[in-house]
């Protein structure tokens, strides 16, 4: 049905006496059973008009004469709310709906500022010996690569239940919704004006089409510096999950380049790798103790979103 309501409004916006032409055939197809002859509405439309409706499959052959191929499509073209490509672009979307709390704010300063952390170490020593009090504990009671292990199953934990909860699919799912009715605007219109340069059409058709696409071009602009609500709506789970997660890190890192391990708390047997030491870089810069977080971290979140029966992907409307 889409493509048929394109082809009418490509028409009519190639012609704007085609859209009196459209309902005169409508007219007097109602009035005869759904079949129209060329005699009946020859004095309403020129033959070039016909020929074209024929000629886009419009009109199909009928018993006695022709009939809409498509009649839904048809009423929807000349009935609809006149879009000039048939392709709908307004996709209705609450901006208030994904602005931040001042909560929200004051957790992104706030994990911006532990970040530093890593590079200043009164802010790791104080971070450090602070959680040691909580963490201490399950240190003592557990070799090192299991409690990274369990560091990872909390953080996969919490980190799974902020995104489900602070990030909406459903508006994610419209932006994009919104952003591909852009893209087919924009395919309709340049088709078109591919079409009117090999049916060899004016000068002032051809510019018409061109002036349409810079004009979808522009909205599309818009639409992106709109769009800034889908990265907030994206980034927002995401300070929260940092400033958790920015101490747990920084513990580590003081246990480890700071305090230091010694014995067999000093090494960990790795997938490949085989045994290192945690301070050993295995992956790039990365030391190993963070090559073996971010894989428990990555397996645990997959597990508990598959349990917990937690989609991510954004919602169809």
């Amino acid at each position: 049905m889409t493509r048929t309501v394109e082809k009418i409004n490509s028409l009519v916006h190639e012609d704007s006496s085609m859209n009196e032409a459209l309902e005169s055939i409508r007219e007097e197809a109602d009035e005869n059973g759904g079949e129209v002859q060329w005699g009946d509405v020859s004095d309403e439309l020129t033959s070039g008009q016909w020929g074209r409706l024929i000629e886009k499959g419009i009109l199909v052959d009928g018993d006695d004469g022709f009939e809409i191929a498509d009649r839904d499509a048809y009423d929807e073209a000349l009935d609809g709310d006149g879009s000039s490509s048939g392709v709908s672009t307004d996709v209705d979307i609450d901006a208030e709906a994904s602005k931040w709390s001042q909560w929200d704010k004051i957790a992104g300063a706030a994990s911006l500022l532990l970040m530093f952390g890593y590079w200043l170490d009164p802010i790791k020593q104080v971070v450090g010996s602070t959680l040691n009090n909580a963490l201490g504990p399950l240190d003592a009671a557990l070799p090192f690569y299991a409690v990274i292990l369990s560091i990872a199953l909390i953080t996969g934990l919490y980190s799974t239940l902020l995104q489900a909860n602070l990030m909406n699919p459903e508006i994610m799912s419209k932006y994009q919704q919104r952003m591909q009715a852009m893209q087919d605007k924009q395919q309709d219109v340049r088709e078109r004006k591919e079409e009117a340069e090999e049916r060899g059409a004016s000068e002032a058709e051809i510019e018409r089409l061109e002036d349409e696409l810079e004009d979808v071009r522009e909205e599309q602009m818009e639409a992106m510096a709109e769009n800034m609500g889908m990265f907030k709506e994206q980034i927002r789970p995401m300070v929260w999950i940092m400033l958790l997660t920015i101490p747990l890190f920084l513990w580590m890192h003081w246990k480890i380049n700071g305090v230091g391990l010694t014995g067999t708390e000093a090494t960990v047997v790795m997938p490949i790798a085989g045994e290192v030491q945690w301070t050993e870089s295995i992956a790039g810069p990365m030391q190993a103790w963070i090559v073996w977080y971010f894989l428990c971290s990555v397996g645990f979140q997959q597990l508990l979103r598959k349990s917990l029966n937690i989609d991510m992907t954004p919602s169809g409307t």
